[in-house]
């Protein structure tokens, strides 16, 4: 949970100092989630992993509000 939370600070501290922070947002998601999808998974019930680790980065992301308008 700490290094979730570590994390979703990290990124939105790069996404704050990008010109269009929402757009980073998004493109670095979608590159996250297509590492999650392509990367080697050893064990049983590799389908179920995947789907959690996905979860996971939905969750990162969800955590992430717009910047506001002050």
């Amino acid at each position: 949970m700490a290094c979730q939370i570590l994390i979703t600070g990290l990124i939105a501290r790069v996404a704050n100092e990008q010109k269009d922070p929402l757009r980073f947002l998004t493109d670095f998601r979608d590159e996250i989630k297509a590492v999650v999808n392509g990367v080697n998974i050893a064990g049983e019930d590799i389908d179920r992993v995947r789907q959690v680790a996905l979860r996971t980065v939905d969750e990162l992301f969800s955590l992430m509000k717009p910047p506001s308008a002050d």
